[in-house]
């Protein structure tokens, strides 16, 4: 097909809006793949992760500093939006860091706000941090449902410098508080209780924080965040391991492979850059060249992945569509938030999954297991994307092994990684359109 970016494409309204349900077209994507060896060189996009982090930490110095490199996924469009803006109603649609972030940003800086977003964002619980909020001085209120955005910050003034907060349920509802915590004005002391899951996030985070000037320690489960103020300094931001996880998926899958991957680094303070000692068992070298990787195919040799992704959680989907497509059981674990993620992404992967052929269990929560269980695979295989980035990204390379495999609502990618069709059809994906239909 000739590929389409996102920007033009138009989602029009084609049937009825009748108590306010709406059904608008979509584009699904047709893949096939029927090459034997997969080669070439892509530009990963940019991190999100990193860039929204920046554009705190920004939006906190005094001066408003260059950050190259920044990301063009719709996360980090709309916190660029919300700045730019400086609207007293911010939407954030299906943004979860932005929705995180910026409740931390405008209650720590005194403003007046109304923070929305998308239906599935008015279902994912934000209790925990607009309590730690308003603990500290805060008065941040619920403008629907108690618990969940949207949420309005009144422009009172933070003046606590104690926290302690559940780590078990986000980790970026730490993330938002260290990130304000240097401009309060005593600093912050933050006590994680519970497990904390994706710890690696919020090293993330304290890192990005020292580059730009602040200090913090964190000894056992205590970070301490004295008072004190960013230096604006130039920044670039460095590409996305969790995107390079599909290209991961796609070597491991391949018969043959040679792939560059441009804009990573083997010093990465992104979780995700365990992917290279996830799939070394699977299939895949990972070799270090300046800001870039190159992966290569290679033996499967792992009998069982057993693996924790508590700090890469956001690679559950292309792990679990790697190993059942390998024929290689798992057991994962650290997979609890999930749950509250863009969509339930454990009923997702069962549910789609088993359109595979896959019986994929969850014997404890968080626990996500395959020993070899098999069904009838569907005949016509549609995936549903549930308005979740990941489940088309993670789900497309599957057309290595499945015929005229269609992604439905294929352009949710454009949450995180924009020219990923494209970047498929590079890779010799042949993609062609679907209309179709969805309910909002």
């Amino acid at each position: 097909m000739l590929y389409k970016t996102h920007e033009n494409i138009n989602f029009t309204t084609f049937a009825f809006n009748t108590n306010h349900l709406k059904i608008v077209s979509v584009m699904n994507y047709v893949l096939n793949y029927s090459k034997d060896s997969l080669s070439l060189t892509v530009d990963l996009p940019a991190s999100k992760s990193i860039s929204n982090r920046m554009l705190i930490i920004r939006a906190l110095t005094e001066n408003n500093f260059e950050i190259k490199n920044i990301s063009d996924s719709d996360d980090t469009n709309v916190m660029l939006k919300a700045f730019a803006e400086d609207k007293e109603i911010v939407d954030i649609h299906h943004a979860g860091t932005s929705m995180r972030f910026l409740t931390a940003y405008f209650a720590a800086t005194g403003q007046k706000k109304t923070i929305t977003g998308s239906d599935r964002m008015k279902n994912r619980p934000i209790k925990e941090l607009v309590n730690a909020l308003n603990q500290l001085g805060a008065n941040v209120t619920y403008a629907e449902k108690e618990g969940y955005p949207p949420v309005i910050t009144s422009g009172k003034a933070l003046t606590g410098d104690r926290i302690t907060i559940n780590g078990s349920i986000s980790s970026q509802y730490i993330t938002a508080l260290l990130l304000v915590a240097p401009v309060l004005p005593n600093g912050l002391n933050v006590e994680i209780v519970g497990k904390l899951m994706s710890s690696s996030y919020v090293a993330l985070t304290l890192g990005l924080m020292k580059q730009f000037g602040v200090n913090a320690s964190w000894e056992g489960n205590v970070i301490r965040v004295p008072h004190q103020k960013y230096l604006g300094n130039e920044a670039f931001v460095e590409g996305d391991w969790s995107g390079a996880s599909y290209w991961y998926e796609m070597v491991a899958l391949s018969k043959e492979a040679d792939i560059t991957i441009n804009g990573l680094t083997g010093n990465s303070l992104q979780g995700d850059s365990a992917l290279a000692n996830i799939y070394e068992g699977l299939g895949v070298k990972t070799s270090y060249k300046s800001n870039a990787v190159r992966l290569t195919k290679c033996a499967v040799i792992a009998k069982k992945l057993e693996y924790d992704f508590i700090d890469n959680p956001d690679s559950v989907q292309t792990a679990v569509v790697t190993s059942c497509l390998l024929g290689i059981p798992f057991t994962i674990t650290g997979a609890e938030t999930l749950r509250i993620k863009e969509t339930d992404r454990i009923a997702a992967l069962q549910i789609e999954m088993k359109k595979l052929g896959f019986i994929i269990e969850e014997p404890r929560p968080g626990t996500l297991s395959w020993e070899g269980q098999t069904c009838e695979p569907q005949k016509q295989i549609a995936i549903d994307t549930y308005k979740d980035h990941r489940m088309a990204l993670a789900f497309a390379p599957a057309a290595m092994r499945f015929k005229n495999l269609t992604i439905n609502d294929a352009m949710v990618v454009t949450k995180s990684y924009p020219k990923y069709w494209e970047h498929l059809e590079m890779a010799g994906f042949e993609i062609d359109e679907r209309d179709g239909a969805k309910t909002l």
